[in-house]
C-alpha cells in the first residue's frame, strides 16, 4: 500500500508525533502542505491529513491545501491534536472530512487526542497537557492506523 500524510505541525511538534506514528504503521511519507504534492496524492492508496487545532479550527495551511485540490478519488483519513476538549455541536476534524468528501474522497475515519498546548491563557501557567500525546495517546493511534492498513471499514 503507498500511503502518504500531509501534516501542518507548527507549535510544539505534537501533531508531527502522532503522524510519525501513523506514518511507521501505514509506510507513509510525511509531508508539510507547502511539500505535498497533489499528483503524489492521487497516486496514494491512502492520504492523510492532521493538524493541531488553533480556535476550534484545524491549521489554514492544511485547509488551504485540501481546498485547492482537483477533484479525485481514493481513502482518506484525518486526524487532529488539541489542548481543549471538543465540545458540541462538532468534531474538529469534521469540516475537514466535508471538504474531502466534497473533493471525492472517501474518508475511512478520524483521529483526535489531546496534546501540549501553550495557547494564552494556559501559557501563563505552563501549558496544559505538558506530556501529551503520552504513550497511551500514541498507542491509539498506531492501533487506529493499523485498522486503515487492515481495511476494516470505517473508525473514528
Amino acid at each position: 500500500m503507498k500511503a502518504v500524510i500531509v501534516c501542518a505541525s507548527v507549535s510544539h511538534g505534537n501533531t508531527r508525533r502522532v503522524a510519525d506514528t501513523m506514518a511507521r504503521v501505514l509506510g507513509a511519507e510525511v509531508v508539510s502542505p507547502e511539500e505535498a504534492d497533489p499528483v503524489q496524492l492521487g497516486a496514494a492508496d491512502l492520504a492523510g491529513f492532521g493538524s493541531g487545532v488553533f480556535h476550534r479550527r484545524l491549521h489554514p495551511s492544511l485547509t488551504g491545501f485540501v481546498e485547492a485540490l482537483p477533484a479525485g478519488r481514493g481513502r482518506a483519513f484525518v486526524f487532529a491534536t488539541s489542548g481543549l476538549p471538543e465540545l458540541p455541536p462538532g468534531s474538529f476534524t469534521r469540516p475537514l472530512v466535508r471538504l474531502l468528501q466534497g473533493k471525492g474522497f472517501e474518508v475511512e475515519g478520524s483521529f483526535s487526542c489531546r496534546a501540549f498546548d501553550t495557547w494564552m491563557p494556559f501559557r501563563l501557567v505552563g501549558g496544559i497537557n505538558k506530556r501529551r500525546p503520552d504513550a497511551r495517546d500514541l498507542a491509539a493511534a498506531q492501533a487506529f492506523a493499523e485498522q486503515l492498513r487492515e481495511g476494516r471499514g470505517p473508525v473514528s
